[in-house]
């Protein structure tokens, strides 16, 4: 177990590293237990949960990075459409482009629920009409009409008609989902490798010319 946590924090240490190295860019995590401490799961009926983070986001080049071993979600399989226009499978992170008016997370998840039909978890963003502003919510099943949902994240800097506007330009790349550790620590160990590897080389060819220098 503490093994794992290990793996699971220099995953994160190292993706954070990255994402934070180009000053005009920044990484939303959510990598925990989404309904943590609720009892969302074992009550009867649809339960939506709030406490989300407030953040400033930027769509051009801001990143929410999701773990999908918290989420059951294994891919990105993306769409920004129209609720009409939604795929009826073959989907698993929405940005939901229609602003009727009463629009919360429930009504928005029921939109999506009338025209996904392949059931499974994921993610949508849509735009609140109460709050004026644009929420990501998850969803445990995104074809069904009383699936859990939680509010991951409200992006507070999107707001009124600009906000509405900004929708279209979320994409896939908008969302990143992080390594299994196996495969990082096989990264990391290949890497490992190859820089021994190649420092043995460097020091073998030193070690051969300093031979030849001596016997001249």
């Amino acid at each position: 177990m503490r093994r794992c946590s290990l793996c699971a924090t220099t995953v994160l240490l190292l993706l954070l590293f990255l994402s934070t190295a180009s000053a005009s860019a920044a990484t939303f995590a959510f990598l925990t237990d989404p309904f943590a401490g609720s009892s969302a799961l074992t009550d009867p009926g649809r339960q939506i949960v709030g406490g989300e983070d407030f953040i400033t986001f930027s769509t051009l080049s801001d990143v929410f990075l999701l773990n999908p071993s918290a989420f059951g979600v294994t891919e990105i399989l993306f769409a920004n459409e129209e609720a009409d226009n939604l795929p009826l499978s073959d989907v698993n992170t929405i940005v939901l482009r229609s602003f009727p008016v009463p629009l919360a997370a429930g009504t928005a998840a029921n939109l999506i629920a009338e025209q996904v039909t392949a059931p499974g978890p994921g993610f949508f963003i849509y735009f609140n009409s109460g709050l004026d502003l644009p929420r990501l919510v998850y969803s445990t099943d995104l074809s069904d009409n009383t699936a859990d949902l939680k509010i991951l994240f409200r992006l507070t800097n999107l707001t009124g008609q600009d906000g509405r506007d900004a929708m279209s330009t979320f994409t896939a790349g908008t969302f990143a989902l992080t390594p299994e550790p196996s495969s990082f620590v096989l990264l990391v160990t290949g890497g490992l490798l190859l820089g021994g590897s190649s420092l043995a080389r460097r020091r073998q060819r030193k070690a051969r010319g300093q031979g030849a220098i001596s016997s001249i």
